[in-house]
């Protein structure tokens, strides 16, 4: 299993009780995901590789995993990301350069799975 895919692993169960433990917020935020990242005047595509430039500059391990995959799913570049992210790198200065790479690697990790043995 990959790193992220263990980021998101370790995150299911915590975030799968603080659901329950407050249903409303909570579905009160997937609506809005939902809504938001839906294609629009901007692609989902283009939403998933802005929110994942912010992932970087908000220091957020578990939101990068999240739109590292999402962008993967919506088919982007990698060509794609590494610009995205070099945005985020303009934005943020150094702290992004070193968030920036983590960023990198969890889409790598989604896009481009390694095949698995069995």
């Amino acid at each position: 299993m990959g790193k992220y895919r263990e980021i998101a692993r370790d995150l299911r169960e915590p975030a799968k009780s603080l659901r329950e433990a407050q249903p409303e917020t909570f579905a009160a935020f997937g609506a809005l995901h939902e809504a938001t990242m839906a294609d629009g005047e901007i692609s989902a595509k283009t939403k998933e590789l802005i929110a994942l430039a912010l992932s970087v500059v908000k220091h957020c391990d578990g939101c990068i995993v999240a739109h590292a995959r999402g962008a993967a799913r919506r088919g982007a570049t990698d060509a794609e990301v590494a610009e995205a992210l070099g945005v985020a790198v303009m934005m943020d200065g150094g702290p992004a350069t070193v968030w920036a790479p983590r960023a990198w690697e969890a889409f790598q990790e989604f896009a481009h799975p390694e095949p698995t043995s069995g």
